[in-house]
């Protein structure tokens, strides 16, 4: 017989061992799920894995395309870490990060044909801010009404894809397109274009402040009484009142920073890889760096981590779509896997299996 025991306290071998165990169960059962498919296990899992680094057909392109990819779901889960640590839930960055895109798409397209040195760095303003606005609403009503953030935030980005839907097709569409939804393309507007900074490396202006994001937010949380107040707030919401703590700002500087991560995110993405405000501009980011932010353990250096192995998953998933005829719910559902098993293995940091039965 097997019964579960609660620890006296929280396990650090577990805490930092549930990550790495969750992707080698996540391995298996993807193996399983390829299986099942008609494929063979260990050809998907060397497809995902190994060959966008590793192998000299694909690596050229996909080692760029890991920093492209990982550049969004740093900075996204680096803000998600701020308001989870604290116990504030932001499930909306999703939307957040479109509200960044539209207004740092925005700030271009209405100076658009003007060339100004000045206009990317206002796009960076505006891409922040509308995320930040994004952020606050959930923010606002929690401190002053007490409503569910989760539900308030998650609800927020079926109202923010809308406005993408509107936007696309009246507001910034393409007055040239012919007709088409979407905005013009910003990788053609010189003063717009988050250009590589070393040319095919995909380090882009977006991967540079994740980067720094990562440095900033460790010393923060990690040197920083703000940082302190946050630990202490997710940890002891009663006793942190106690110590001076002001929970009302403390919801307001999570979900605020949070959205402008989102938003900054949401803004490069717009100005460089994606190009052009559309339709289906939304990629499923703010969703994914959930699961970024909770592998990391929500440590910065942990966030950039599983920034870059998820990542690989997007990069892996789309070329064993494209050699094996994978659906692209399959590598969805992969992921989706990696949260899950995450979420199963840290019930071992507080608890612990005991075999044989009580006398």
């Amino acid at each position: 017989m097997f019964k579960l025991e609660k620890r006296p306290q929280q396990s650090q071998k577990w805490i930092y061992l549930s990550p790495f165990l969750a992707v080698l169960i996540t391995m298996i059962s993807g193996g399983i799920l390829f299986a099942a498919l008609g494929e063979n296990p260990f050809e998907a899992i060397r497809i995902i894995f190994w060959d966008p680094l590793f192998d000299p057909n694909f690596a050229s392109y996909s080692r760029p395309q890991l920093l492209v990819k990982a550049g969004p779901l740093i900075l996204i889960a680096i803000g998600l870490s701020f308001g989870f640590k604290a116990g504030v839930w932001n499930i909306g960055a999703e939307g957040q990060y479109i509200l960044g895109a539209i207004f740092g798409a925005s700030v271009a397209l209405a100076f658009y044909p003007m060339e100004s040195k000045f206009i990317f760095p206002l796009m960076i303003i505006a891409g922040a801010l509308g995320g930040f606005l994004w952020g606050l609403i959930p923010a606002l009503l929690k401190a002053k009404l007490n409503t569910n953030e989760i539900l308030v935030s998650l609800m927020l980005v079926y109202v923010a894809e809308s406005i993408l839907a509107s936007v696309s097709q009246g507001l910034l569409k393409n007055p040239d397109g012919y007709g088409f939804p979407g905005s013009r393309n910003l990788q053609n507007y010189e003063s717009a274009a988050n250009v590589e900074i070393i040319a095919n490396s995909g380090m882009h202006w977006g991967v540079l402040f994740a980067f720094i994001t990562v440095i900033v937010s460790y010393i923060i949380l990690t040197k920083h009484i703000q940082g302190f107040n946050i630990q202490l707030t997710g940890q002891a919401p009663r006793a942190s009142k106690f110590a001076g703590v002001n929970p009302t700002a403390n919801i307001v500087f999570c979900l605020g920073i949070s959205g402008a991560l989102a938003g900054l995110a949401g803004m490069f993405e717009v100005s460089g890889p994606s190009g052009q405000i559309t339709i289906e501009f939304n990629s499923g980011y703010g969703f994914t760096a959930i699961i970024v932010a909770f592998l990391g353990r929500l440590h910065p250096i942990g966030i950039f981590l599983s920034g870059l192995l998820i990542a690989l998953t997007y990069i892996g998933g789309e070329l064993a779509q494209l050699m094996l005829g994978l659906p692209g719910a399959s590598i969805q559902l992969f992921q989706g896997m990696l949260l899950f098993f995450l979420l199963a293995t840290d019930l071992f940091a507080n608890y612990k299996v005991k075999i044989g039965a009580d006398n």
